[in-house]
């Protein structure tokens, strides 16, 4: 999506440069699978095991338990953005519906917010587009 430029960027309770770090972590998660493979199915992990996916073969995933405790670092309003950002990327709002995005993720925002983003697939690009649809960069880290 191009960013627009006639007009400012949208204010956001998070930093472009924060969502940056967590697309990032995102598209790592997505490569990683974790333990999921491309019809939706659970990877054996014996079998992962032997085809040398060691983050798949010890059920442990680093960049997911990364990426979950950066989200359940961020503030309310920082979660509120991410997850109205999401929305934004994969097309449900656009810019002129930004502050109707986030009314509604403030509304269903609840603890388990990192749980819900990452069972979001391709969440890094719908963040990157997002950023994009309300004036601001991705930069990567």
């Amino acid at each position: 999506m191009a960013r627009r430029e006639d007009s400012d960027p949208v204010e956001l309770a998070i930093s472009p440069a924060t969502v940056s770090v967590l697309i990032e972590l995102a598209r790592q998660y997505d490569l990683s699978g974790d333990g999921i493979d491309d019809e939706g199915d659970e990877i054996d992990i014996d079998a992962a095991e032997d085809a040398g996916h060691g983050a798949l073969a010890d059920g442990h995933d680093a960049t997911a338990d990364e990426l979950r405790e950066m989200i359940g670092d961020l503030n309310e309003d920082e979660v509120v953005d991410l997850i109205a950002l999401a929305w934004v990327g994969r097309g449900d709002f656009d810019r002129d519906t930004w502050q109707e995005a986030r009314a509604l993720a403030g509304e269903r925002h609840r603890t388990h917010s990192a749980h819900y983003l990452m069972g979001m697939p391709t969440l890094g690009d719908f963040l990157e587009e997002g950023l994009a649809a309300l004036g601001h960069a991705f930069e990567p880290p």
